[in-house]
């Protein structure tokens, strides 16, 4: 234990792994600030279970988990904070300390971004520490309340034998060689997967031309979109939409209250799309930076 005696700075390891993903579900409600999600976690568990406990930092008090980041690469920390201690300032100087000394194991000399609730403390002393704000990202949100129109094109939902279909698809939208079938085996060997689905969207002419995963934080919690994408070759026929929508009917049927996304607020036809697809703006957010 370094620093504070009180708060703990802890590496899970795979078998703490059911903890973080638990608490994270706990914290998730209709109105929190845009955060990171046991769907974050699913995500990137298509690494592996090693690599995905090795990324991830707890922060406790007496045993019990206060803050949760998440390495989203070496230099990305992604950080949430559980709801009755935004303004926890021994919790908040804490955080502060770690991040900012390289030998506390969470974030690298050199330019490091963190995501942190926005209304939180430690945004704040950030700030008086010198952290600058990077590029605003747009979160968005559609309420699960009513049932939810059909999409207008046929939507599978894909297991392990249709993997293929899913990985190539993402592999199309985003130009990256790197969502390969073994990843989305490993993803979906993850334990957040079990509250999760993938769907691919199909053309009239049976090709498959959209997909998304959608993560469930349990009945009555907002359930997330990550990632969401439309095959290059397929663009402009408003199949990003359809399966926006049909992503917000799975979780809907998975007992999900809402559905969020959270998008680069530069990337207006994202944007656009999640709006026609029934989501929300939010107000914008921003990470923190600190320069070299």
């Amino acid at each position: 234990m370094i620093g504070d005696v009180a708060i703990a700075l802890g590496k899970p390891g795979v078998d703490g792994l059911s903890e973080a993903v638990g608490v994270l579900r706990e914290w998730q409600y209709d109105g929190a600030p845009m955060q990171l999600h046991p769907g974050d976690l699913g995500w990137f568990w298509r690494f592996g279970a090693e690599a995905t406990a090795a990324a991830v930092r707890t922060w406790s008090r007496d045993g019990r988990i206060l803050a949760v980041g998440l390495l989203d690469g070496p230099e990305l920390l992604r950080l949430t904070i559980a709801p009755g201690a935004h303004q926890d300032e021994e919790l908040a100087r804490r955080l502060v300390e770690d991040v900012t000394e390289p030998e506390r194991g969470v974030l690298p000399e050199g330019k490091v971004n963190i995501e942190a609730p926005m209304r939180a403390l430690v945004q704040d002393l950030l700030s008086e520490d010198g952290w600058n704000t990077d590029e605003p990202w747009t979160p968005l949100r559609r309420d699960l309340t009513e049932p939810v129109k059909d999409p207008g094109v046929r939507i599978e939902v894909i297991g392990p034998e249709q993997a293929h279909v899913r990985t190539a698809v993402h592999r199309a939208s985003f130009d990256s060689p790197a969502f390969t079938d073994e990843r989305w085996h490993a993803m979906a060997a993850g334990l957040p997967y079990a509250d999760a689905r993938c769907l691919v969207a199909y053309d009239d002419q049976g090709n498959a031309v959209a997909a998304v995963t959608v993560w469930s934080a349990g009945p009555g919690k907002p359930g997330l979109l990550e990632p969401m994408g439309v095959h290059r070759d397929h663009r402009g026929h408003g199949y990003g939409k359809a399966i926006t929508v049909a992503a917000a009917a799975a979780l809907r049927e998975l007992g999900s209250s809402s559905a969020m996304v959270c998008t680069p607020s530069s990337n207006v036809g994202a944007v656009a799309t999640y709006r026609s697809a029934g989501f929300r703006q939010l107000p914008e957010v921003r990470d923190r930076y600190r320069d070299a």
